[in-house]
Order: structure tokens, then sequence, then C-alpha cells
């Protein structure tokens, strides 16, 4: 089964993370969710992105605030692909320092990056991912993208009938 490590640097994040989560959830691709911060417990960072490979895990959403490093170290430890999201926390400056901070990794050390708060496409992302090796996992995002294609023919149905 496909499994996505979904990670933050504290419990504040759940509410943007949870997005991420619930599509996971949605197209029944197995998440295991954590909180590992990189300033508070960077032993458990260390542990968590030189063992999630081992646990099964394939794709790994890290979710950060503030300095934001944990994308960032995760994917410098980690075989498996990362995509950060940028949080916008109580400390943020508007979001910028998240931002930055994960997208402006060093060569060799990529991070997928999602909008700030994009964690809902940081899950689909991770689909996306996994379904370019899991024909089951693709057949999914295919749904889902026609489902997104009907709902805004719908949508621009409705505004034209009122015409």
């Amino acid at each position: 089964m496909a499994k996505v490590g979904i990670i933050m640097g504290s419990n504040s994040d759940m509410p943007v993370m949870q997005e991420a989560i619930t599509i996971l959830n949605d197209f029944n691709i197995e998440t295991e969710i954590d909180i590992v911060s990189a300033h508070r417990t960077p032993e458990k960072l260390y542990d968590y992105a030189k063992n999630a490979h081992l646990r099964g895990i394939q794709v790994i959403i890290a979710g950060a605030g503030g300095a934001a490093h944990l994308p960032g170290m995760v994917a410098s430890m980690s075989p498996l692909p990362v995509i950060g999201v940028p949080v916008k926390s109580s400390n943020s400056i508007d979001g910028w320092d998240s931002i930055l901070s994960i997208l402006q990794m060093p060569g060799g050390v990529p991070v997928a990056t999602v909008a700030l708060n994009g964690a809902k496409n940081a899950g689909i992302l991770a689909a996306q991912i996994l379904g370019s090796s899991d024909k089951e996992v693709q057949q999914t995002i295919i749904n889902y993208k026609e489902e997104l294609k009907v709902k805004v023919n719908k949508s621009a149905e409705s505004i034209n009938s009122k015409k």
C-alpha cells in the first residue's frame, strides 16, 4: 500500500496540514502523521528522515512555519521526495519567511514547494508521485481530475443559464 508521511513542526500547524490528511484519506492512501520539530527535537528529525523509507513511507509532506527548516532538513537526509508546505504561523512575516525557507533550497537538496498553507495541493502532489508507479492511485487521480472538470462545467452552466 502506498504510504505518505505527514510531519509538521508543531501542533499549531495541524489545521493547515489536515487538508493533506483529508485528501489522502479520500484517495485511500495510508498516512503516518507526526510532529517533528527541526529546532526543538533535532534527534527525532534525524531519526525520522533517516528511517522513514524503512517503514514503507514513499513520500514525505513536511509543513512548517516561521524559519521553516523542517522540509529542507528532512530532504537533506532522506532518499524520499519531500514536499514542503509553508505555514503562515503566529510568528511569521506574512508567511514569506516560511515560503522562502522552503523554496530556496541549495542545489542537490530539492524540496517540492506548494503555496502558503497549500497542504491540499501537497497531498494531491504526493498522490501523483505515487501514481507514477501505482496504477490504482493513478486512476484515483484521473477520477479526481475528472470530478474537478465536471464541477467547473456545472458552475459555468449555472452562470450561463442566468443570462
